[in-house]
Order: C-alpha cells, then sequence, then structure tokens
C-alpha cells in the first residue's frame, strides 16, 4: 500500500506568513528589545530579527522559550487560536485535610485556587517558602497567624502577605471556612489599575 503524499497546505503557509509580524508587534506592544528578547529567551538577536521579517521560518524551538518570555499561550504568538471554551474545570486535590480546587490552567504565576479548609483542633505549624500570597474569605471564619499577628479573618475579608514570614491558616469556627487565594512567585504583588486624578 502506498503513503499518502502530503501536500503544502495553503492556508499553513499563510498562517506561518503571518507569524513574523505578529512577533514584532507583540515584542514592540510590550516594550521590549530585541536584546532584552535574546536575553530572555536564549535565541540570538539576528534570529529573531530574522523570525520577525519572515527570512527565517516559524518552529517550536523558536516559538515555545518567546511564549514563555511573554508569558502568552503559544496560539496567541501564531494566531490560530479563536476563543476556546473559557470555562475552567479544577481537579480538587486534598492536602494536609484541606480540598484544594485550581481555578487557573495556564502555567507560570500567578496562580489561583479556591480551598476549603476544615474545623481543626489545632493550628498547623507556620512555614515559610517563597512567594506572595493574597486571600479572601467567602464563607466562614479563617483563623491567619502571619509572625506575631493572630488574626480572624471574616466573610469578605482579605488578606496579602510575604510567604517567606511565617504564616498558618485553619477554620476559626466549628464549620469549614472556604477561601480564595491568589499565589505568585516573590516579588509579585495584586496590582489594581486606577484611573489618573483629575485636576
Amino acid at each position: 500500500m502506498d503513503t499518502p503524499t502530503v501536500r503544502p497546505d495553503s492556508s499553513t503557509d499563510a498562517v506561518l506568513a503571518e507569524v513574523g509580524p505578529r512577533l514584532r508587534r507583540i515584542r514592540e506592544r510590550r516594550g521590549a528589545t530585541l536584546a532584552a528578547l535574546s536575553e530572555a529567551t536564549g535565541i540570538s538577536k539576528s534570529t529573531l530579527s530574522r523570525l520577525e521579517s519572515g527570512q527565517r521560518r516559524a518552529s517550536l524551538e523558536l516559538l515555545l522559550p518567546i511564549a514563555r518570555a511573554h508569558r502568552i499561550p503559544l496560539d496567541e504568538l501564531i494566531g490560530t487560536g479563536g476563543v476556546g471554551d473559557p470555562r475552567i474545570r479544577p481537579v480538587t486535590r486534598s492536602v494536609d485535610g484541606m480540598t484544594i480546587a485550581p481555578l487557573t490552567r495556564l502555567p507560570g504565576a500567578p496562580q489561583a485556587y479556591k480551598m476549603v479548609i476544615p474545623a481543626q483542633g489545632e493550628l498547623p505549624e507556620p512555614r515559610t517558602h517563597e512567594g506572595y500570597e493574597w486571600v479572601y474569605v467567602l464563607s466562614g471564619r479563617l483563623r491567619l497567624v502571619l509572625a506575631e499577628h493572630d488574626l480572624v479573618l471574616k466573610p469578605g475579608e482579605a488578606a496579602e502577605f510575604d510567604t517567606r514570614v511565617p504564616h498558618a491558616f485553619t477554620s476559626a469556627g466549628e464549620g469549614p471556612v472556604e477561601v480564595l487565594s491568589i499565589f505568585g512567585s516573590q516579588g509579585e504583588r495584586i496590582h489594581f489599575r486606577a484611573r489618573p486624578k483629575t485636576t
């Protein structure tokens, strides 16, 4: 039986022809130079320049590091990703008695989680790790111990802290507490955009 010949798809060629200009637009929109992108990706400036001008054909070996450097999905670089189903179907897991459901699906930081912490008799041992965390109480009461602070947060209250500071939390009531948590690597904070003041 003969192996069928795979012919180049003209639509694929058209998509690839648009990759270079799209890469340049994304880089310029983010205010990045070729030198900075080269340092972040390990790809030479000349290769990046040829890729953007269409003189170098796009490949996964080149596009994956660029997507990681810009922190965007690969299909945004290629331009083939339509708007897919935005719903996230979290797979819950149990850690130290807590039920944790991830609410983000793209790799990288920050990451969002919904946590259900059962009522416990005693507070876990405070711990430290790299990162920065923001927690918002959805229901129940959260006991947060952070260094010398021993706080109880009610629904609608939030806290943010450097996770290198010893911390621990548990339910402060008779029932479980539900918490929304956003965790980022060290140096990342929750930022709010505000309009400049008008005079």
